[in-house]
C-alpha cells in the first residue's frame, strides 16, 4: 500500500502466508511494516457453508462464540464505543445456538464484532466453533486477535453462482473475520491499531476442520 492510498499515511508492506497442516488446519499468518504511523487491521472475508451445497443457507448451522460482549453500532454500523453484554440478547452464542433462531431479531442480520474472551497469551485461542448438524462437519476458528466479526451473508442475493452452479442467496454463507475492533483509531477505549515505523504487525488465524456427531 503506497503512501496516501485510500487516505492512509505511509508505505505499508504486507505479507500473508497460507499453510495447510496434516490436522486439517488452514493457517493464515499476516505481517506488516510501515514507514509512517498508520492504522493496520487486516482480516479475511472468506465465506463458509459447511453443508457443502446441501442447504442453501447457513441458518441451520449451530455456532458457539467465545465472547461475553460485542461492539455496539449505530444505524450506519459505526461503533458507538459501547461494549454491551451478550447475555439475554439475540447476540448470545456463549452456548451453542442455531444461527437462524434469533436472526430475525437483529436488524439486517448479524454483522457485528464480538469481543473475544482472551487469556492474553499471544497465541491463537479458540474464538468460534460452527457445526452443520446434518453432515456433522465442524469448524473451529482460533486467533491472536481481540475480536471477530460475524457476518451472516445478509447482502448475498443469488447473483453469483459457485460450485455446481449453486447460487449464493441471502444467508448462503457466513464470514468469521478475526480482527481488531472497527473504528479503533476513533475509539480511545478500543485496543490500539496504530502501527509505527520499526514495529511489525503480526496476526495469526487458524480454521480447523473436523467431523463432530
Amino acid at each position: 500500500s503506497k503512501d496516501g492510498e485510500e487516505g492512509f499515511p505511509g508505505n505499508c508492506s504486507v505479507e500473508v502466508r497460507y499453510s495447510l497442516s496434516q490436522n486439517n488446519e488452514l493457517k493464515i499468518e499476516y505481517k506488516a511494516t510501515t514507514d509512517q504511523p498508520t492504522a493496520v487491521n487486516i482480516t479475511n472475508h472468506s465465506y463458509f457453508n459447511l453443508s457443502a451445497g446441501k442447504d442453501s443457507t447457513i441458518l441451520g448451522h449451530e455456532m458457539f462464540i467465545n465472547a461475553d460482549k460485542y461492539v455496539a453500532v449505530n444505524g450506519d454500523l459505526i461503533p458507538t464505543g459501547e461494549l454491551p453484554d451478550v447475555k439475554g440478547t439475540s447476540m448470545d452464542f456463549t452456548v451453542p445456538a442455531t444461527i437462524g433462531s434469533d436472526i430475525s431479531k437483529v436488524a439486517g442480520g448479524y454483522d457485528h464484532t464480538y469481543v473475544l474472551n482472551k487469556k492474553s497469551t499471544g497465541e491463537p485461542e479458540l474464538a468460534v466453533a460452527v457445526r452443520d448438524p446434518n453432515s456433522g462437519r465442524y469448524m473451529e476458528v482460533f486467533t491472536t486477535e481481540p475480536g471477530i466479526q460475524f457476518y451472516s451473508g445478509n447482502f448475498l442475493d443469488g447473483s453469483f453462482a459457485g460450485k455446481n452452479g449453486l447460487k449464493y442467496v441471502k444467508n448462503g454463507g457466513l464470514a468469521l473475520e478475526a480482527q481488531h475492533f472497527p473504528d479503533s483509531p476513533n475509539q480511545p477505549s478500543f485496543p490500539n491499531t496504530i502501527l509505527r515505523p520499526g514495529e511489525t504487525f503480526n496476526q495469526t488465524t487458524i480454521y480447523k476442520f473436523s467431523v463432530k456427531s
